[in-house]
């Protein structure tokens, strides 16, 4: 199953059997003080440079979040998304927890866009799915509901299928459905990431939809963060995900090693390609 994501003359497919896709994580006030001030201020210029530098390093897509508090996020992400897409010419992933704010990013980007998210809460899936639809846009749909996140993979693979039902009746494709099985941190539970990985493999086989993660939130609170992030991507790209929001300047070489020992790069081309760059980048 292909999720097809495009601007302009830039197509994205993300796919299980194919290379995996990275969504650049960086242009998210959350923990990011320096962003935080460029969005108060509307300081253009380090957010152009902060897509560029993520798309230089090998992000497919980007994530746009502009979530800080007082700010107007509808006029803000309209102004941000318009900046990142006349620097850079990869798909966007909309990334708001407000219908509103959403409906306002889709109505100014071009191409098929990918929203970042829905869940299955039931307010969620009334007010996000629509907007979804009305764009024609790709979504990711994240396994918790109104009862919070479940620790068991069964109940994921439960709220997985109501986020494609419910999708499906508003005549989105289930191929536009990215499922987001939540990996939450070893740190504070052993299980936590054992249960991911079986919510992959179980999704995989129940549904066949392309698998998205959140793949840092593994590591919170523990020393080596991006030791046990590499491990972890290794596993959760094994077990079947096809893409992920993450940091493309700390992981991207580890992606295109893990897609080369999966043989889903000939001749290590992508990962000799981008060491190259990297290279002339470091000279």
């Amino acid at each position: 199953m292909q999720t097809i994501l495009r601007r302009d003359s830039k197509e994205v497919r993300i796919d299980s059997q194919g290379a995996f896709v990275i969504i650049g994580e960086c242009i998210n006030p959350t923990g990011h003080k320096k962003l935080r001030e460029a969005l108060i201020h509307k300081d253009n210029t380090y957010i152009r440079d902060l897509a560029v530098k993520q798309v230089e390093s090998g992000a497919d897509i980007l994530d746009i979040n502009v979530g800080v508090p007082n700010l107007n996020e509808v006029a803000l992400l309209q102004d941000v998304l318009k900046v990142v897409a006349s620097n850079v010419e990869v798909p966007l992933c909309i990334d708001s927890a407000s219908p509103e704010a959403l409906e306002a990013g889709l109505s100014v980007v071009e191409g098929k866009a990918l929203v970042n998210s829905v869940n299955g809460e039931e307010a969620m899936l009334q007010s996000v799915l629509p907007v979804v639809k009305e764009h024609e846009a790709a979504v990711i749909g994240l396994t918790m509901d109104d009862d919070g996140i479940p620790d068991d993979e069964n109940k994921r693979v439960s709220i997985a299928g109501k986020i494609l039902e419910r999708a499906a009746k508003l005549g989105i494709p289930q191929e536009d459905v990215v499922i987001d099985p939540l990996v939450m941190a070893v740190g504070a539970d052993t299980n936590a990431g054992l249960v991911t990985l079986k919510s992959i493999a179980l999704i995989q086989k129940e549904f066949g939809n392309n698998i998205s993660l959140g793949a840092s939130n593994v590591s919170f609170g523990l020393p080596e963060r991006h030791t046990i992030n590499q491990a972890f991507l290794a596993l959760a790209i094994q077990a079947g995900a096809a893409c992920a929001i993450t940091n493309p300047m700390r992981l991207t070489t580890t992606i295109r090693a893990i897609d080369l020992l999966l043989a889903r790069d000939p001749f290590a081309g992508r990962y000799i390609a981008h060491y190259r760059s990297m290279q002339a980048k470091s000279d």
